[in-house]
């Protein structure tokens, strides 16, 4: 039995990651995001999709602005003894030329990319014990070398950020053995992706890197720990 937390779960990949983890009647799942609306949709779909599946624990939470000490972790402390997983799939996208981003739009994307994550694993890893894992999703914008594309500095720097926390924190956690890796997405078919690449096809849809995301969340720490991994087909 595995208890999972997950971000950014009520639109594209992490909606259909979530629908992927409840269907296995052993797991129970947290879901948040910072819409009411698609929670409620959310919940209504794994519930017709997973009659015989794990138990789906819906949450309206902000992880940049709101309480955690008041509001997340109790919640949390209510439904699990303890968390075994934890994706950081919540973020945000802004798409303009360099020069018309302003330092504002930088600091929006890294709240919204990196700092609200810092909130997750600060109050989340109290509450696992040895064998956890922490999958951040992060982009091939954001690996160095790959291919970048105008409109997408303050995004994908971001999104670099998120990767190199990642190879600290699995150094730091070795103590603790809790294992710390990163997703680099390539291009899915998401709303996020039509906002970088207006008209554009992705290589990969949303339910399938879902369910990626969930078979590695629940796999992926037997091989690996502090790697930064290439999900991507097609560039973009």
């Amino acid at each position: 039995m595995a208890n999972i937390i997950i971000t950014g779960a009520s639109s594209g990949i992490g909606f259909e990651a979530v629908l992927d983890l409840t269907a296995n009647k052993d797991n129970n799942v947290i879901a948040l995001a910072r819409s009411a609306d698609k929670l409620r949709k959310l919940h209504e779909i794994a519930s017709s999709l997973n009659h015989d599946g794990g138990t789906l624990y819906p949450a309206q939470f902000d992880i940049v602005y709101d309480n955690y000490a008041e509001s997340l972790i109790p919640f949390i402390s209510s439904k699990f003894d303890k968390v075994d997983i934890l994706i950081n799939n919540a973020g945000a996208l802004i798409n303009k030329p360099f020069l018309e981003t302003s330092t504002d739009d930088f600091a929006q994307m890294l709240q919204s990319n990196l700092l609200g994550h810092v909130n997750m694993i600060k109050h989340i890893v109290p509450l696992m014990t040895e064998g956890g894992h922490i999958v951040n999703i992060s982009s091939m914008g954001g690996v160095q070398g790959a291919s970048k594309f105008p409109g997408l500095s303050a995004y994908s720097s971001s999104k670099a950020a998120l990767a190199v926390l990642t190879e600290c924190l699995a150094e730091e956690f070795k103590d603790k053995k809790i294992h710390v890796n990163c997703l680099a997405l390539g291009s899915a078919q998401t709303e996020m992706f039509e906002t970088a690449f207006p008209g554009m096809q992705a290589g990969t849809l949303a339910f399938e890197m879902g369910r990626y995301i969930a078979d590695f969340a629940q796999n992926g720490a037997k091989y690996y720990n502090g790697k930064i991994l290439p999900v991507a087909n097609t560039t973009p």
